[in-house]
């Protein structure tokens, strides 16, 4: 019988990503036998999980085989595939720490898992996990692909990076998918009929070109159909998030004259522009969704209650598609079936007018041989300028882990440019003391105060 993959998730009690990603992967017929291990530190959320995948596999009618561990090292041992999604800290305490602290200094925030000093706290709890997770992979697995979906994505991969570079790694993320499906509703168009290169960093990608295939297989910019929808209030169409309607990338499309791949609730807190002390004006005109990411996580606790209890009694689950690109990255490394997506690598020159050390978001070729980043060049001087202010955030909260040097955390806060924005030195030095006290057990040894 020819090997089957073994796919290991870590933080498997997200159990709906779970559920996603899986059964992405068991519609894949070369993967419907794969080995399944899920692995996660919660054991009533494990079976939960455990109990979804056994029946994504009598749904489907596959031979995938689920196995559960609370130790790691066990969980990971000859794992050909390496997911991970987890939280440290959780929604409480430390999320709600994230938002409650900065905003007694008067600096509010949307989702604070990117950056800002929400995404810095959030790196510095996350990053020594990962590295973690590599140490038990050089371990036990060390041939194994990490497919990575944990923010604060760019700050996790660039320090991974620099401290395991024989790890072989990808950030995932489904922004740059999930908004040209968003833009391709916006216009009317079939999304199958879209075409689109884009790069960047994560969550601060934009797309170079955006085009409509014609009847006569060409292809048409639809840049000036974006702008004009923008004036003349056809779009943004009402999206997914009621407390959000997207102005915010739209008029970034205005001055910068390309689209971002991350959303307006996200996109509004990585510049100096949209949320400011004193201007509910601002936050009026473009929709500025507050405490966004604190609301999203109550509401999904109570939607799993009711969720988790329909999936213990049903004999099926629907299985659907998802976004994400999982299953074809398992697929085509497994199969060699070539592929095309959009991950988050170390940029090694992939795009000149960047680092060469930081986080790129770039199209990647998969196949057999792996992941595999294109090169993209040098992109428009007003792009490389907004990606650079985020960059040197990422690269000092790396440089803070890398080094244990405590400093590089409050010169990270200080490069911030909506922190920076609100606040003054005192002010800046003054809340990450406040944070690093109030995360403590979560942080790093060397940074707790």
């Amino acid at each position: 019988m020819a090997k089957q993959p073994r796919i290991t998730f870590i933080g498997a009690g997200s159990t709906v990503f779970m559920k996603n990603i899986i059964g992405d992967v068991l519609q894949r017929p070369a993967l419907s036998s794969a080995r399944i291990a899920l692995m996660d530190i919660d054991r009533e959320r494990l079976e939960e999980s455990a109990l979804v995948a056994g029946k994504l596999i009598s749904t489907l009618g596959v031979g995938a085989t689920v196995e559960t561990f609370m130790d790691q090292r066990a969980a990971l041992d000859g794992a050909d595939f390496v997911i991970v999604a987890f939280q440290i800290g959780g929604y409480e305490p430390c999320t709600v720490t994230d938002f409650e602290v900065p905003k007694k200094f008067g600096l509010r925030q949307t989702i604070a898992d990117t950056l800002g000093v929400g995404g810095i706290m959030r790196g510095l709890r996350t990053v020594p996990h990962l590295w973690k997770i590599c140490e038990d992979m050089l371990a036990v697995c060390p041939g194994a692909i990490m497919l990575q979906y944990v923010n604060p994505m760019a700050i996790n991969t660039w320090a991974i990076a620099e401290k395991y570079p024989q790890i072989r790694q990808v950030g995932l993320c489904h922004s740059v998918q999930g908004t040209a499906h968003e833009l391709a509703l916006d216009l009317d168009i079939p999304y199958e009929e879209i075409r689109y290169r884009a790069a960047g960093i994560n969550h601060m990608a934009f797309y170079l070109t955006f085009e409509h295939r014609q009847p006569d297989g060409s292809y048409r910019n639809l840049y000036p159909d974006l702008v004009a929808a923008y004036r003349q209030g056809r779009a943004p169409k009402p999206g997914w998030n009621p407390r959000c309607p997207n102005k915010v990338r739209y008029e970034m499309l205005m001055r910068l004259g390309y689209f971002v791949t991350e959303s307006s609730e996200h996109f509004a807190e990585y510049t100096p522009y949209f949320i400011k002390e004193g201007r509910e004006d601002l936050i009026e005109k473009y929709g500025i969704p507050l405490d966004e990411y604190p609301k999203r996580c109550i509401e999904q606790v109570e939607q799993w209650k009711g969720q988790a209890e329909a999936y213990r009694s049903a004999e099926r689950i629907e299985v659907k598609p998802s976004h994400e690109y999982a299953s074809t990255i398992i697929n085509s490394v497994w199969t060699g079936e070539p592929s095309v997506i959009y991950g988050n690598v170390r940029n090694n020159g992939c795009i000149t007018s960047l680092p060469a050390n930081c986080a790129a978001e770039v199209p990647c070729l998969v196949d057999a041989s792996g992941i595999q980043p294109t090169y993209i060049g040098e992109l428009p001087p007003q792009l490389t300028a907004l990606m650079r202010t985020n960059i040197n955030v990422q690269e000092l909260t790396v440089k803070a882990l890398m080094s244990e040097n405590r400093e590089h955390i409050y010169h990270a806060a200080m490069m911030d440019p909506h922190t920076a924005a609100e606040l003054d030195l005192d002010q800046i030095w003054s809340l990450v003391d406040e944070l690093l006290a109030a995360h403590g057990q979560w942080l790093p040894q060397w940074a707790r105060v």
